[in-house]
């Protein structure tokens, strides 16, 4: 025990680094899925056929958009973007360039649940929008986001907690985490402890996410109310 616990203390820095990086990862694709991948939703929503603003080709463009960013095997994604990371960030190495491929995960998995959850808002919202004379802009914001609002939460929070686990790869482009930490302190030092108590800190990071993600997605549920 005292081995283990030296052995903590030891890469105590380390490990408060990789923290760190997870954070800053998970930080920045939560942010591009709200701002992108919101309104990015809603336009597949929106545009959808028989939906309020029918638009064929903007809706084949999103939806294709969307297919293929997460049909795309996550490594190979990563690696293929480097190019693109390196024009926009002038790096591809580093937590911010780990942080990009992630944004794009978040925005594509994130406006198909917000449209799955925007299709389960019933009809007759809609048509009460319509008959309050309420504009497009109205409708959205007032009507489909204000039904939809919990939905919308507990989508958001299985965004972050997938992002949790894409992170761990992030080590490709050294993006470190947890994850990387685990996997180069822990299993390629074998080190097994170590590795397990990051695991450990993971599930415990995540059922975190996912318990303030309930909490707030229940106390938004207009039905509880």
């Amino acid at each position: 025990m005292n081995t283990y616990l030296e052995r903590l203390r030891y890469y105590q820095p380390e490990i408060s680094k990789a923290f760190l990086e997870t954070g800053n990862m998970l930080f920045f694709a939560t942010l591009a899925a709200v701002v992108i991948g919101l309104p990015l939703g809603t336009l597949i929503f929106l545009t959808r056929k028989n939906g309020v603003m029918e638009n064929k080709f903007f809706s084949f463009f999103f939806n294709g958009y969307v297919n293929v960013i997460r049909s795309f095997p996550f490594l190979l994604f990563v690696v293929a973007l480097i190019p693109f990371t390196r024009f926009v960030l002038g790096t591809s190495f580093g937590t911010a360039a780990a942080s990009f491929p992630l944004a794009f995960i978040a925005v594509a998995i994130y406006a198909r649940l917000v449209e799955q959850t925007l299709l389960e808002v019933p009809d007759e919202v809609i048509e009460l929008a319509y008959s309050l004379g309420a504009s497009k802009k109205q409708l959205v914001f007032h009507f489909l986001y204000g039904e939809a609002r919990s939905g919308l939460v507990l989508s958001l929070t299985s965004v972050i907690i997938s992002m949790v686990s894409y992170s761990t790869i992030m080590g490709v482009v050294g993006g470190g985490g947890i994850g990387d930490f685990a996997i180069r302190y822990g299993y390629q030092r074998y080190e097994s402890d170590v590795m397990y108590t990051m695991i450990v800190f993971m599930i415990l990071l995540v059922m975190l996410v996912q318990l303030c993600g309930t909490l707030i997605a229940r106390k938004m549920d207009k039905r509880k109310k």
